[in-house]
């Protein structure tokens, strides 16, 4: 009886010892599984959240209503108001000239923009009242061929517009310049020496009846997404 008895704790230990073992390693398996899947749920969340990433819409630039093509710069002009309010030159999302920035001047201001590029080559402002017109020439006809031009005028441009500054603007595609007058808007996007017709051109006429700005005009402004190249003989 005595043996039977020890017979029967050895047996229940062993029993006891391989029950511990099974779920020992069920424990383990259940362990490594469940940090499989939770490593799995991670990874999916993590993927999913690239994938969101890449497939967020991008923003219009420059107040624009609509984003522009890859082929397409977006671009925003703006004149100044009278002698007071400041012109803006907004190119692919960034304010280039401003009455914030402190960078505009009476006259016309100036940026020139590397077409292929978009970087912004040059800012200037062009004293039209009484800067000198060969110098003004000389600068405008120095712009390399190519090179997009935006223009935003500020209080009178035309006190030495000259017929051939005036030509100078019509070759990068302007049909307006040459009627601008004494107080009269304009604003202008196009290409030098391209002698192709600019679609973003503008032009308030001062007028006593319809001026807002005690003898001056509204501000007058476009906008829209300028072609990088030339697109069948027109700047779209």
């Amino acid at each position: 009886m005595k043996c039977r008895a020890t017979f029967n704790i050895c047996a229940i230990m062993v029993i006891l010892l391989i029950t511990w073992g099974l779920s020992s390693k069920s424990f383990d398996r259940w362990q490594k599984a469940r940090q499989f899947l939770e490593y799995d749920f991670i990874r999916e969340i993590a993927l999913t959240l690239k994938t969101v990433s890449v497939t967020i819409a991008p923003e219009p630039k420059c107040s624009l209503s609509r984003v522009c093509l890859p082929d397409r710069f977006a671009l925003n002009i703006r004149s100044g108001a009278a002698n007071v309010v400041g012109p803006k030159i907004c190119f692919e999302g960034k304010i280039i000239m401003s009455h914030v920035l402190n960078n505009v001047r009476p006259g016309l201001n100036i940026v020139v923009v590397n077409d292929e590029s978009g970087d912004v080559e040059n800012v200037d402002s062009l004293n039209m009242k009484n800067g000198n017109t060969e110098e003004i020439l000389e600068y405008l006809r120095n712009i390399k061929p190519g090179m997009i031009v935006l223009a935003a005028s500020f209080g009178d441009v035309t006190q030495v517009l000259t017929d051939e500054i005036r030509e100078v603007f019509v070759g990068m595609g302007s049909t307006l310049i040459e009627a601008v007058k004494s107080r009269d808007g304009w604003v202008f996007a196009g290409r030098a020496g391209a002698q192709n017709k600019s679609l973003y051109e503008k032009h308030a006429v001062s007028n006593k009846e319809t001026n807002i700005y005690e003898g001056w005009p509204g501000i007058v402004e476009i906008g829209g997404c300028f072609p990088k190249t030339l697109t069948g003989g027109l700047n779209l």
